[in-house]
């Protein structure tokens, strides 16, 4: 019984519903359905939709089942595939033509659905003949959640998308396809209570106003228009809608809950008929009236310290808020951004009777490599509590560990979910895509059994706190390059590989080199690597070099310089970095693995080191990066199809600037190590030394002006700062000025004949430069234990055959609790073991155990065990849960 095929030819592909399954009925899966149809047709391909399977008169018949049915069951059994039981599993059971999508549940079985629809839009022949090879596939998730924001922060550059329709059922469908299942249409985000002076956009800030009345209440956003509010009302509906049919979670974010901007008075839009007495009250009744509206919200996420406007501590006015939630006669998630959370506010949020996550920064507000930071920066960890900053009591005092990571919420008797939220600091703008990387966040976003993770998108962020221009998002100065309100379209790749490695950190690299070959042809294996290395070099930049954990100053992609040799030179970064406010002072930002510049020529300079990755070593690492990607850049240019395709240029421009950024830091890093040698020593070489890496280094920042500068804009805004807006050419200035100053002082030095070099201390930073300690990777022998006994001592041993006499190993752990220090000992040696005891008394806790090891050489050499992996996707400590 045919429903599709109305004309007299024959099928090319039937599409049996089967009846047998209650999965093929929800509307989701219905919606995949007829996705795959269009899907099909649009390839030329003529489909029936039947009820029951039948003896096929075509060659291919796919089955849409599930797992209670016979259908897949005896599949199943013939093939010798066991049906996947996970939540948002999936199977594909190919045999004979007949091609069976199965699941134990509805989303599962849109993943099916979608998975053969994508195979579909990039095959490159015949599509029967491809359906016929199709191979089976049993498929589940790593992460529970796996989200992506978008944010509206701008009136001018997101009203556009906000009100296109069409907007949001291509992105919204990209999103499933993918395998992302929730969405997140964040409000308010972009703007920070108690940091943001004379700020005018505030659209969607205090939201509630924006989108309806709420009875018993005057509330009013004076400037907007009737008709302009049910517009708003109107899409909100549409957004959860076309989320919820796409079988997605539909998450609501709600980050600011000020009525009054007292920094900024003049907001382009004015709330009225609210006070301090009605204001908590009408919060509590407007979220209960959002949630009674919009049915299709599944959650709403709440920024819950100061910067969401309420000073701390704000218990009773999130008591009374949050009671919004209850009674609303579903389940709806509460999510709180985890900056400034206490045992108080969770559970007022628990009282709720509602699931409570709480999600914090997964690499501070930037991205790191795949692993999370072994140590947070000195700077974060917790002040006595300062009386004059009442308003950020908890979150700039007490609890100011929770700024920038997962702090002590790991609790294994913890009541609530923990999602992890990544950041758009590191990389805002230029392309993204590395399958290592994003593998990596695929291990270890479920890092301590937490629940997942939720993506900034590209371009979060654009136009923040009004500096942003009508027209749109769009960033491009070129208009070949130009994608006029699709500007997620530039991120396909980014989109594809973040969402399946999330889903499945072991997926098949055909599941991102479909898209490639489909798109680029001969010229996708070369894409894959350049971009790849390239995608790896603001990661690491960020992991050792970080002037500041706010996004809001420190853009390495699009880095304000921060001087080497004038620290009197202006610098963004002076309120969140060691003095002098140097590029040498500046904290990495996982402390525990890489070695800030200055402290590094501290230690060298007296004949020792740690293990910690050294800024020489970073800078060979970003030096190979951007040799391996410009490599494999030229390779994809010369096999390109058409090099001068749209698609294929953002790639070229993006990946050329991402080699020279490489460059720029890689020769940053070794000027800053060679002044700070000069400074302890005196030596002019060094200094003159330095001089040279900075010049070169400058060399690769024009290079980036060069190839920037016909196809950005010359303003691109992701706020109102100079930090977080402008061109690459802005910089150059400042990185001129710092050289200067460095150009003077070797003439000083130069002409002062009084100046002795400390042959000592140089000597000693010599013989530890030039000692080349073994890596000892494929000797290191270690099983990490399983487990352990909360209250027994955890022993931790290890093999290092052929171990020199004078090597010694040294333990560092500490507690799953970003709060607390490493406890360093060294290890007991026999022979080539090495043995330590964590105490029991250490163990009698309610975190997990995280460690290494530190091999120290005889001859000054130290590195760190395991260590960062050549494309730094790995976890760089051993993780232990009781």
């Amino acid at each position: 019984m045919s429903h599709i095929n109305q004309s007299n030819k024959l099928p090319d592909i039937i599409i049996v519903q089967d009846q047998q399954t209650t999965l093929g009925s929800e509307p989701s899966v219905q919606w995949a359905k007829q996705t795959l149809i269009d899907t099909l047709e649009s390839r030329g391909m003529i489909v029936a939709l039947e009820h029951k399977q039948a003896e096929p008169s075509t060659k291919v018949q796919i089955i849409i089942s599930g797992n209670d049915s016979p259908v897949a069951i005896a599949a199943s059994s013939e093939l010798g595939i066991a049906l996947p039981e996970e939540t948002e599993a999936l199977a594909i059971l190919a045999a004979q033509g007949n091609i069976v999508l199965t699941a134990p549940d509805g989303r599962g079985l849109v993943y099916a659905l979608l998975e053969l629809t994508d195979r579909i839009q990039h095959a490159s022949g015949d599509i029967t003949g491809d359906l016929l090879d199709v191979k089976s596939l049993v498929d589940k998730p790593a992460n529970e959640i796996r989200s992506v924001t978008r944010l509206f922060a701008c009136e001018p550059e997101d009203k556009p998308w906000f009100y296109d329709k069409s907007f949001w059922d291509d992105y919204l469908t990209e999103l499933a396809t993918q395998r992302f299942n929730r969405f997140t249409l964040s409000l308010g985000m972009g703007y920070d209570y108690g940091h943001d002076l004379n700020v005018r956009d505030n659209y969607f800030c205090f939201a509630y106003p924006f989108l309806f009345d709420v009875p018993g209440y005057e509330v009013k956003v004076l400037e907007l228009s009737e008709e302009e509010r049910r517009l708003n009302f109107e899409m909100l509906h549409y957004i959860g809608q076309e989320t919820k049919r796409r079988g997605m979670h539909f998450q609501l974010g709600l980050w600011n809950h000020s009525y009054m901007f007292t920094e900024s008075p003049n907001m382009d839009y004015t709330i009225s008929g609210i006070d301090e007495k009605n204001h908590a009250p009408y919060c509590r009744d407007a979220i209960s009236k959002l949630l009674n509206e919009f049915t299709e919200i599944d959650g709403l996420t709440f920024r819950v310290h100061y910067e969401g406007g309420i000073p701390e501590p704000a218990y009773e006015f999130w008591r009374v808020a949050m009671a919004g939630t209850k009674d609303i006669g579903r389940r709806v998630e509460i999510d709180m951004h985890a900056k400034g959370i206490n045992d108080e506010l969770i559970q007022i949020a628990l009282d709720t009777n509602q699931p409570i996550f709480i999600s914090p920064k997964y690499w501070a507000e930037h991205m790191g490599p795949s692993y999370h930071q072994a140590a947070i920066r000195d700077n974060e960890f917790s002040l006595p509590k300062n009386q004059t900053m009442n308003m950020q009591a908890i979150t700039a005092w007490s609890r100011r560990f929770t700024r920038y990571g997962y702090a002590d919420y790991l609790q294994d008797d913890r009541k609530i979910g923990i999602l992890f939220r990544l950041w758009p600091g590191t990389q805002k703008l230029l392309l993204w895509g590395d399958p290592a990387l994003a593998a990596g966040y695929g291990r270890f976003s479920h890092f301590s059994g937490t629940q997942g993770i939720e993506l900034c998108e590209p371009l979060t962020f654009k136009g923040r706190k009004g500096s942003g221009t009508e027209g749109g998002r769009e960033p491009y100065l070129a208009e070949a390059l130009k994608l006029p309100n699709r500007d997620w379209q530039k991120y396909k790749y980014t989109y594809r590989l973040w969402g399946r490695l999330l889903y499945n950190p072991e997926a098949t690299p055909d599941v991102w080199r479909r898209y490639l070959r489909h798109e680029f042809g001969e010229a996708a294996d070369s894409y894959e690597s350049a971009l790849a290395h390239a995608s790896r070099i603001l990661p690491l930049v960020t992991a050792a070099y970080c002037p500041s954990a706010a996004n809001f100053v420190y853009w390495p992609e699009m880095h304000t310089n921060q001087p080497i040799a004038d620290p009197e030179l202006p610098s963004p970064f002076g309120f969140d970095t060691p003095k002098p406010g140097t590029f040498g002072a500046a904290s990495p930002l996982d402390t525990a693995l890489f070695y800030r510049i200055d402290d590094f020529a501290d230690d060298i300079t007296q004949g020792f080191r740690h293990g910690k990755y050294s800024p020489l070593e970073t800078a060979d690492r970003l030096e190979s990066m951007a040799t391996t990607a410009a490599q494999y850049l030229s390779k994809a240019i010369d096999m390109a199809v058409d090099p001068q395709a749209a698609n294929f240029q953002r790639f070229v421009t993006d990946t050329r600037m991402l080699v020279h950024i490489g460059q720029f830091f890689a020769n940053k890093f070794r000027a800053a190590l060679s002044y700070a040698l000069s400074e302890r020593t005196d030596d002019t070489v060094e200094l003159e030394r330095a001089l040279d890496f900075y010049k070169l280094a400058r060399e690769h920042w024009v290079k980036v002006i060069e190839i920037s500068q016909d196809k950005y804009k010359a303003d691109i805004a992701f706020g109102n700062s100079g930090a977080v807006r402008g061109h690459w050419a802005d910089r150059l200035p400042a990185i001129e000025a710092d050289i200067q100053a460095m150009e003077r002082q070797l003439q000083t030095a130069r002409a002062d004949a009084s100046r002795t070099v400390d042959t000592g201390k140089l000597q000693a930073a010599m013989k530890v430069l030039t000692a080349s300690p073994v890596d000892r990777r494929q000797l290191f022998v270690h099983q990490a234990p399983s487990q352990f006994t909360k209250g027994e001592k955890l022993g931790v041993q290890l093999e290092l055959p052929g171990a020199s006499d004078g090597l010694k190993v040294v333990l560092h752990y500490r507690h799953a609790n970003q709060s607390e220090h490493y406890v360093v000992t060294e290890m007991s040696r026999d022979g080539a073991s090495f043995a330590a005891d964590i105490p029991a008394d250490y163990t009698k806790s309610p975190f997990g155990i995280l460690y290494f090891f530190e091999v120290v050489e005889s001859d000054s050499g130290a590195r760190l065990y395991p260590g960062l992996n050549e494309d730094i996707s790995n976890q760089p400590y051993y993780f232990v849960n009781s």
